[in-house]
């Protein structure tokens, strides 16, 4: 081997032990991209696409952490988990001009948040809900993710904490989103925002929520978000596809782990047909505008998939962006550059489009 790709691969092996010690992402990202590769190992190609090798040495090094593999332990563990592993990949949180704690309207109480706004905001809000599987999840999680889209969209983002399950089964998560959706519309201008121009969004189980928000805002006659945001939702709690089985393991989410947020978020079988639960079930007619994001090593491509071909049936103005590239979670992943950054970018452009023309 040449000496100097030699020294360089044990400088590679080195960055990974850090990584592993002290969970710490930046010693890799900082390796030559053809090191990385080379540590990613030989490339992964299913179902006709190829993973991001970036994402296939984040995966290797997923598999290295004494916490990987089967369902959380517990939720309390499951919770902790997800905080630490939000850091390990975000890198360090960029600076916005304001960050406001604050509490909104809940279906049952206050709900606490977090407004995020970036120097250049234009009129828009962004309603942000964190994904989680409804039972993980929070504020400080996403925060990175929340300072990103507000600075590279230049638009307000306001995060909402809803409650999550066990403690509240759904559809709490769902009443506790459509309460803080409406509440940010009457309150947008004492936030700096136009009525007109509130989005909703969310990641995975937010994803879901912002869905739910959509379809509900018609069904009960409120106002209508000026977008709906979809990345790679969870819509549909009952069926099952083909990319549950191709990538039910080795791929960040599983399928052993999305059972388990579904047994805690709905334990009662007869809910999981519930439009608020899941949306694939609700009345699409005459709901948002629509960008959908889906990953194609993502369990839950699929179903994100045919919920962008079910809105575009009903007729609603939809973007569908399935990345094929990469894995669930990838707009959380600050950290890496490649495909992940140029599928961020893609989002906030359209976001940027809608709200801050």
């Amino acid at each position: 081997m040449n000496p100097r790709v030699d020294g360089l691969l044990r400088t590679g092996l080195t960055a990974v032990q850090k990584v592993v010690q002290s969970h710490a992402l930046t010693p890799v990202t900082t390796l030559p991209p053809a090191v990385r590769h080379r540590l990613a190992g030989a490339p992964i190609e299913i179902d006709g696409n190829v993973l991001d090798p970036d994402l296939q040495l984040l995966l290797r090094l997923e598999a290295l952490m004494p916490r990987s593999g089967g369902a959380p332990k517990s939720v309390a563990a499951a919770r902790a988990n997800l905080l630490n592993g939000a850091r390990l990949v975000a890198g360090r949180p960029r600076e916005v001009q304001r960050v406001t704690e604050l509490t909104v309207r809940g279906s049952d109480g206050q709900l606490g948040a977090r407004l995020y706004v970036p120097r250049t905001a234009g009129r828009g809000l962004l309603v942000f809900f964190h994904g989680g599987g409804w039972v993980v999840g929070d504020l400080d999680t996403h925060d990175a993710y929340c300072r990103d889209v507000a600075l590279e969209a230049g638009t307000r983002v306001l995060s909402v904490e809803y409650r999550l399950a066990p403690e509240a089964p759904a559809p709490v998560a769902a009443e506790d989103a459509i309460a803080a959706f409406t509440w940010a519309v009457e309150h947008a201008e004492d936030l700096g925002a136009d009525p007109e121009l509130v989005a909703v969004g969310g990641d995975s189980a937010g994803g879901n929520l912002a869905a739910v928000v959509a379809q509900q805002c018609v069904v009960r006659d409120l106002s209508s978000p000026a977008l709906q945001l979809l990345l790679y939702p969870a819509v549909d709690l009952i069926g099952r596809r083909p990319s549950r089985d191709l990538f039910a393991e080795g791929f960040f989410l599983t399928d052993e782990e999305i059972l388990w947020y579904r047994d805690h978020y709905a334990p009662d079988p007869a809910l999981r047909s519930d439009p608020r639960v899941s949306p694939i079930f609700g009345p699409l007619e005459g709901v948002a505008p629509a960008y959908v994001v889906t990953a194609g090593f993502d369990p839950l491509r699929d179903e994100g998939n045919d919920y962008a071909a079910a809105l575009e049936a009903a007729g609603v103005p939809t973007v569908l962006h399935e990345e094929p590239t990469l894995i669930h979670g990838f707009t959380g992943m600050l950290a890496l550059g490649g495909q992940t950054r140029v599928a961020r970018h893609r989002i906030h452009d359209h976001l940027r489009s809608v709200l801050n023309p």
